[in-house]
């Protein structure tokens, strides 16, 4: 088989059963090498530049069934989605529900073989499947459920006095078809979470599971093609190939959750259809300890957000500790020091201060830039649906979560009504001085000037 990187990948040492080569993408290009997995734990048969770092998603091909991957086959069946999309069919709120129903349905019924396929992947325990994959995954679904009818509501805006008279309203229409590329350290969640934006937001999806998860990615094309209607719901198993031919189609959105390297490349290749993205990155994520901290508590929590999570194999880990000389001689004077050294490294997707300082607290916020924080804790800000989850810069672009979801997978379409009624003449030329007043007064939107204007008697 041939794995390809996109995304970063902190521990080599993974569970798999065949002898493997692997193709990374390095600070020199592509690099080739060959290994064997024993005992899970992969052994390079060749030395690696300390300058490569292995990624998180990567991309899994099993070389005995190398084919060329059709894209005209992969263009079919996007156009049979975009006709599904095009019959309204997927825009009802009946629709949407009903497909919402039955991935909460699927969940309930299929736990088991959703958790046996976690252990298979990752050797995930049982609890940990339940609690960071199926819990989560259940609640998105309720929360889309409950809220889904508020979400569609459109929303009424005011309008300004040079409209008048007038109403404007937002309405969120679904995009059409969209491609969802997940990963693999979370397949389950991260694979169904923005699908169950997509479906909310009334769209038609394609699924492309990560096969480095064969197993999770095996079962949800299983699954979703008992439970989903496959006229609007698709998965697409694969690997490069597959992944590469899906790209070069014209997609009304993509969804991606990766690395940085790979991040890129689905970026260019979308740039070339003017498709919006959503890229949900990585980062390396610090943590910064006040020395008036609670040590016990901290430190408990700090291992927790490390290690609780896919066994530290996650994008809002902590990577890296900052604390003042009290607790470590060789590091910061201040504790504000710190803020300058995780400014001057990419924006992590995640960043954590553990202090009882106020003052400190409004700093950290005010001066730190990341995808999302948590004070005197970690990794549970992901957790809280009225947040939005996403990156900025190097970590990513773009949020969902909750509504943050269903946002991400709509446009806002803005309407204005009018009436024939109204229609004054000052809008239309010659404009004489006398319209130009009226204009000014208008534009300027204080009534008073506006019936003086009329009236004929408003001065510049």
């Amino acid at each position: 088989m041939t794995i390809v990187s996109a995304g970063l990948f902190k521990d080599c040492t993974r569970s798999f059963k065949s002898s493997s080569s692997i193709v990374g993408v390095g600070l020199g290009g592509i690099l080739t090498y060959r290994h064997t997995y024993k005992t899970n734990r992969v052994r390079f048969s060749s030395s690696i530049p300390s300058s490569y770092h292995c990624c998180a998603t990567l991309s899994i091909k099993m070389e005995e069934a190398k084919q060329t991957v059709d894209v005209d086959k992969t263009a079919v069946l996007v156009n049979e989605l975009r006709k599904t999309f095009s019959s309204g069919k997927t825009k009802s709120y009946e629709w949407r529900t009903s497909q919402l129903e039955s991935i909460s349905k699927m969940i309930d019924e299929k736990e088991k073989e959703i958790i046996e396929a976690l252990h298979k992947d990752l050797l995930k325990p049982e609890l940990e499947a339940f609690l960071s994959e199926i819990s989560m995954t259940k609640s998105s679904c309720k929360l889309a459920l409950k809220e889904l009818k508020h979400w569609m509501m459109t929303k009424k805006v005011e309008t300004s006095m040079a409209t008048y008279p007038s109403s404007a309203e937002i309405v969120s229409e679904p995009l059409g078809v969209v491609l969802v590329i997940s990963t693999w350290n979370f397949p389950f969640l991260l694979s169904l979470d923005p699908v169950i934006g997509a479906i909310a937001a009334g769209n038609a999806v394609v699924l492309k599971p990560s096969e480095i998860a064969p197993a999770t990615s095996s079962l949800l094309a299983s699954l979703l093609g008992q439970y989903a209607d496959k006229s609007a719901i698709r998965v697409v198993e694969g690997a490069v190939d597959e992944t590469s031919a899906l790209l070069e189609q014209k997609w009304d959105k993509i969804f991606f959750t990766g690395g940085a390297r790979v991040g890129r490349i689905v970026m260019a290749a979308a740039a070339k259809h003017l498709t919006p993205v959503t890229l949900e990155l990585g980062g390396k994520c610090p943590v910064v300890v006040d020395s008036n901290v609670n040590l016990q508590v901290t430190a408990r929590r700090i291992i927790a957000g490390k290690w609780a999570c896919n066994n530290g194999q996650a994008c809002i880990g902590v990577d890296y500790i900052i604390t003042t000389k009290e607790f470590a001689p060789k590091l910061v004077e201040k504790l504000e020091d710190s803020f300058d050294m995780i400014n001057r490294k990419p924006k992590p997707l995640a960043a954590y201060l553990f202090s009882d300082d106020e003052q400190i607290k409004r700093k950290f916020v005010q001066n730190i830039s990341a995808g999302g924080m948590a004070i005197n804790d970690t990794v549970l800000q992901l957790t809280v649906s009225s947040l939005p989850f996403g990156g900025v810069g190097e970590s990513g672009m773009g949020s969902y979560h909750g509504e943050f979801s269903f946002d991400a997978f709509s446009h806002k379409k803005a309407v204005l009504y009018r009436s024939f009624a109204g229609d004054a003449p000052t809008r239309y030329p010659p404009y004489t001085p006398g319209k130009q007043k009226q204009m000014k007064a208008l534009l300027d939107g204080n009534l008073f000037n506006i019936i003086l204007a009329l009236l004929g008697w408003f001065k510049d």
